[in-house]
């Protein structure tokens, strides 16, 4: 999966589970600041991305992300691992 998917994977999950606009889905888009998703939201992508890609993430290699092309590096280091 390259990145250009992970991240439109991503963008489908961030409007259909926290009602995101899509447009607002950018790889520098802070997911607090710019997204307003709180520490319980964060919790809850990590366990989308974990069924993306059907490996479990760290809770301390999540603890860092903090923009969407974060969350994209995370999915595609799980999925190469």
């Amino acid at each position: 999966m390259t990145d250009a998917e992970i991240l439109d994977r991503l963008r489908d999950i961030l409007v259909e589970n926290f009602e995101i606009a899509p447009e607002a889905v950018t790889l520098d888009a802070h997911l607090y600041e710019k997204l307003g998703l709180d520490s319980i939201d964060a919790v809850d992508l990590a366990i989308k991305v974990q069924q993306l890609t059907g490996k479990r993430i760290k809770a301390e290699d999540f603890k860092h992300v903090r923009t969407v092309g974060d969350v994209v590096a995370t999915a595609r280091q799980l999925l190469t691992a």
